[in-house]
């Protein structure tokens, strides 16, 4: 194995680090400038480099820059006296394994060499090129169901309802129905109605005429316009406020629309797909959806598997997601530990595919080698106990909700949020033994705020003024 390299102008750290790799059995060698270093590379590549930033002469991230040039695998270890935000993100961008602040601990730092080590061994990997994988990945049996739907639908404009948790990938098998369809060459267009205001989604689907209302300056083309031929992709139908959908069962069923202010009919010839995480059966009993409507969308359904539906598919899907991420983020690929892996297919993951997704991309930035470990992972995946318990009180927190949507209920979320802020203060109360600044801390909200919040929310235990 080839030596670490120490490379600092300070002999005393030198010294330091001298010792510390010599009692651990760590062969290195020491330069007291970069130039010293950059003269050596000539001879060939240390297996890890350590380099302070401030030296006289060139500076640690121009040796940096030269030795990732020159020797891309090799871990650069970036250390200064001078811990500032500037250095901190030159180092990184310029491709260094880690940051060390001065002073350290120097068990840490050998703690870190070895990691660096352990990451300069390992075998390359080789990535599969990105433009090869599918347009949806997945190789469990119920996504071969879903492949499979895809697939006899491919002739055919019937109306499709795709149903599935938030997150599971339904957008992807709408654009793949449109794309694996007769009017493939025509418009995919897509629109969210539970994104937008109610009163603005009328004119937003169907388009509006000069003078409609309040601001409608110029005449406007609605999504069913805007999909002319193609495809137009309804997303959270279930959240359609009940005037809508009123219209919009007109134009499934006459197949034409008006604009808003409008008094000539278009022709609509658009197939439409919906989708929507609610149950809808359970929506109409409640009387919150269409029943007519409903079974005008139902005409063929495909459900969408949730992840922990399909764990097999947990480690082809963060292969390719940390792969597109490091593309998109234009640096080099990050790989996952067989461990890591196997401990995220155990996960339920509440967000599915789309909150896996996040978490890759989250890795490609802040995991600190080019090898993602179980200790790499935040702490909420790291623990599944914690994760789970976070996912309860939200699916508790949902649940609520419904039932007060059901309810025909009004200020929901100004009800909700007084009872979630007064039992996240009671709890910091009694964790602080009623002491209000500590409280305010944990919670991050200042002595003032939390005052304020203990009288209008009506907090008990936290009357009496601090002592």
């Amino acid at each position: 194995m080839k030596p670490v390299w120490i490379v600092d102008d300070d002999r005393s750290i030198r010294w330091v680090f001298e010792k510390a790799l010599g009692r651990e059995g760590i062969a290195y060698s020491s330069f007291a400038s970069a130039q010293e270093a950059l003269d050596a590379l000539s001879g060939g590549a240390p297996q890890v480099l350590v380099s302070d930033i401030r030296m006289p002469g060139p500076s640690g991230l121009e040796l940096l820059h030269t030795v990732k040039q020159q020797h891309p695998a090799v871990p650069v270890i970036v250390m200064t006296a001078y811990s500032d935000l500037e250095s901190a993100v030159a180092a990184f961008q310029g491709g260094a394994f880690e940051y060390l602040p001065k002073p350290f601990d120097v068990d840490q730092a050998v703690e870190l060499i070895r990691r660096a080590l352990e990451e300069s061994q390992r075998d390359e990997a080789v990535a599969e090129p990105l433009a090869e994988a599918p347009e949806i990945l997945g190789q469990a049996p119920a996504m071969q169901e879903v492949f499979r739907a895809i697939g006899r639908l491919s002739q055919s404009s019937a109306t499709v309802l795709i149903t599935g948790e938030s997150g599971s990938g339904k957008e992807l098998v709408a654009r793949a129905l449109h794309r694996h369809s007769a009017r493939a060459s025509r418009p995919f267009v897509a629109i969210n109605t539970a994104a937008m205001p109610k009163d603005l989604l009328e004119s937003e689907l169907f388009g509006h005429e000069r003078g409609a209302f309040t601001g409608a300056q110029a005449q406007r083309r609605g999504r069913f316009e805007q999909a002319e031929g193609g495809t137009l992709f309804l997303d959270e139908i279930g959240d359609m406020p009940a005037e809508l959908q009123t219209r919009l069962l007109r134009v499934l069923s006459e197949n034409s629309y008006y604009r808003v202010g409008g008094h000539q009919p278009i022709k609509a010839n658009v197939r439409v797909i919906a989708a929507t995480h609610q149950n809808l059966e359970h929506r109409v009993r409640e009387g919150a959806f269409r029943e007519d409507l409903y079974h005008r969308l139902n005409v063929i359904r495909i459900r969408l598997p949730s992840l922990k539906e399909r764990r097999e598919d947990v480690p082809l899907l963060v292969r390719h997601f940390l792969a597109r991420s490091a593309q998109q983020l234009g640096v080099e690929g990050k790989r996952i530990s067989d461990s890591a892996v196997e401990h995220l297919s155990r996960l339920d993951f509440p967000g599915n595919v789309r909150q896996l997704e996040n978490l890759c991309h989250w890795l490609t930035v802040m995991a600190p080698g080019q090898v993602v470990e179980l200790g790499d992972l935040p702490a909420e995946f790291r623990d599944p106990g914690a994760s789970a318990a976070a996912s309860d009180w939200v699916a508790a927190l949902e649940q609520e909700a419904e039932r007060r949507l059901a309810r025909g209920e009004t200020g929901i979320l100004d009800a909700l949020g007084r009872q979630f802020e007064r039992s996240l203060i009671q709890r910091a109360l009694a964790r602080t033994g009623g002491r209000r600044i500590e409280a305010a801390n944990l919670l991050g909200m200042g002595r003032n705020t939390i005052t304020r919040k203990i009288q209008e929310l009506g907090v008990e235990g936290g009357a009496e003024e601090e002592k």
